[in-house]
């Protein structure tokens, strides 16, 4: 029997990318919350990018964890998820809830288009 082979460790770029995808998933969940507490029509163009963003963020944090080789590409489709979300909290920008979203969107936005332009 064979000991499996250890992945190498996450860069420090790789480690933040995570980070950034995983704090932007929990701020989009609560935002979804608060979201549907207002209630609104207006809120439903929010509430679906507020939706695709938390789905792609944690889908994208999962695949560089665990090394997909298509983990470039999900991130810089991530990148996408969160740019549109963000413009879509700042339709509203009296809202401090959806303000923090939007900043939490950008930051991993940033980190993923890094990340989609490295080999991993």
């Amino acid at each position: 029997m064979t000991q499996a082979q250890s992945m190498p460790a996450m860069s420090k770029e790789m480690q933040d990318c995570v980070a950034a995808c995983m704090e932007c998933h929990s701020v989009c969940e609560e935002t979804m919350s608060a979201c549907m507490q207002m209630g609104g029509q207006a809120q439903m163009q929010i509430m679906r990018a507020l939706m695709d963003c938390a789905e792609t963020t944690r889908m994208c944090a999962d695949m560089m964890m665990r090394r997909s080789p298509m983990s470039a590409e999900m991130c810089a489709m991530c990148a996408k998820a969160c740019e549109m979300c963000a413009e879509a909290c700042m339709s509203m920008p009296d809202d401090p809830q959806l303000m923090r979203c939007a900043q939490a969107c950008r930051r991993c936005a940033e980190t993923c288009r890094a990340m989609a332009g490295m080999t991993m």
